[in-house]
C-alpha cells in the first residue's frame, strides 16, 4: 500500500522502517525539545500523510526512548484519522524525574497503519453471555 506523504521539512529524512518487515515506521522530530521530568511536549514530525479510507494511523512510542529515558506517547497510541491532513505531531510524555532533550532528526515515535472496522452500536437490554461475564479489570489474577 502506498500512502501519500507531504514533506513539510525538506531537510528531514522521510519516515522509514528500521528493518524490513517492521510494523512501525519511524517518525522523526522536526524540532528540538526539552521535556521536563513528569512533563510533556508536542513535537512536530515535518510530515503530513493521507491515511486511506478504511484505515487508521496509530502513533506509538519507541521502546528505546521508553527504556532509556521513560519517554512515551501521552495519548498513545495517538490516532490519525483518514480525513486528517495536517502535520503529524507527537505528544511526548516524560515519566521520569530528569529533563530529557529531544534533538531535531531524532526518531521519536512510530506510525502503524491498520485496517479499521466501521461499527455502529445497537442498544440492547442484555449482552450475549461470555465465559468471562462482567468480571472487571484485573479479574484474571496472577498465575
Amino acid at each position: 500500500m502506498k500512502i501519500p506523504l507531504r514533506r513539510l521539512d525538506s531537510e528531514l529524512s522521510l519516515p522509514e522502517r528500521a528493518h524490513p518487515g517492521d510494523a512501525g515506521i519511524d517518525l522523526r522530530a522536526a524540532e528540538s525539545a526539552k521535556i521536563p521530568g513528569e512533563g510533556w511536549a508536542s513535537v512536530g514530525t515535518g510530515v503530513a500523510v493521507a491515511i486511506p479510507d478504511g484505515h487508521v494511523g496509530l502513533v506509538s512510542p519507541r521502546s528505546g526512548l521508553a527504556f532509556r529515558h521513560g519517554i512515551g506517547v501521552a495519548n498513545g497510541p495517538g490516532i490519525v484519522d483518514a480525513g486528517y491532513r495536517g502535520e503529524l505531531r507527537v505528544i511526548l510524555i516524560n515519566h521520569g524525574q530528569e529533563t530529557v532533550a529531544i534533538e531535531r532528526g531524532e526518531r521519536i515515535a512510530q506510525l502503524v497503519v491498520v485496517p479499521m472496522v466501521d461499527i455502529e452500536f445497537e442498544e440492547v437490554e442484555e449482552l450475549p453471555p461470555s465465559s468471562r461475564g462482567d468480571d472487571g479489570f484485573g479479574s484474571s489474577g496472577r498465575h
